[in-house]
């Protein structure tokens, strides 16, 4: 005899890490194979499991989060875990290549300044048109200058830290050798770089990229 789906869902509950965000589309994309369902009834079949799992205690440990994404805590003496906030911001804004951190956050972590903001910045796909905060999240997103991807994602991420170099909390004495050897530990090419900053920023922040790679650049920049 089969598994029923409740069996089945608690399993693959209890196959998940503590904290890591446990989503109900995931649960029903394996349901559905699993049982040779088509997507829709799987879903409905996971959410009637996962409401009786948790009206009978089935998984003490199980906690809901917000609709869709649950999760698996364990008590310490300090209270119950929560969920990995840090996992919900990768599967939300920055799979895939899909977005990057940046802002004076990533500045911060770069070790250009000693400032510690109270939001994080990300650049991603998963904006929109404009930038919001995503108060449970507790960061700002923001669209990118184009879209990213896994080849362009290393390059607009070091020009973004330029776009905003002339305002941010930069206390540190040479910060555009910190920024070149992150070009170099990247093995980004200049030569990129400057064709992605001619066409989609400032001239700000060309004169920025020329002082960061010395005067092998300036020949080739013209504004």
């Amino acid at each position: 005899m089969s598994k029923t789906y409740i069996s089945f869902v608690q399993e693959l509950i209890l196959k998940k890490e503590i904290r890591k965000p446990i989503y109900v589309r995931e649960l029903s994309k394996i349901v559905s194979f699993e049982y040779n369902l088509p997507i829709e009834k799987a879903t409905a079949a996971v959410s009637v499991a996962l409401k009786r799992i948790m009206d009978s205690n089935m998984i003490p440990e199980l906690k809901f989060y917000q609709k869709g994404i649950y999760y698996r805590t364990v008590s310490t003496p300090f209270g119950n875990v929560g969920i990995d906030k840090e996992q919900l911001i990768q599967d939300k804004y920055l799979y895939d290549d899909n977005g990057y951190e940046s802002g004076f956050d990533f500045l911060y972590k770069l070790g250009l300044s000693t400032q510690i903001p109270n939001k994080r910045v990300l650049i991603t796909n998963k904006a929109g048109d404009c930038a919001r905060i995503d108060k449970k999240l507790n960061v700002v997103v923001r669209p990118p200058k184009i879209e990213i991807n896994k080849e362009n994602k290393q390059y607009l991420k070091v020009l973004d830290v330029l776009d905003i170099f002339e305002n941010a909390p930069i206390d540190v004495e040479e910060p555009y050798g910190v920024i070149r050897s992150y070009i170099s530990q990247l093995g980004l090419e200049y030569s990129k770089l400057l064709a992605m900053a001619n066409n989609y920023y400032n001239k700000n922040t060309i004169l920025q990229l020329g002082k960061v790679a010395g005067g092998l650049m300036w020949n080739y920049i013209t504004i």
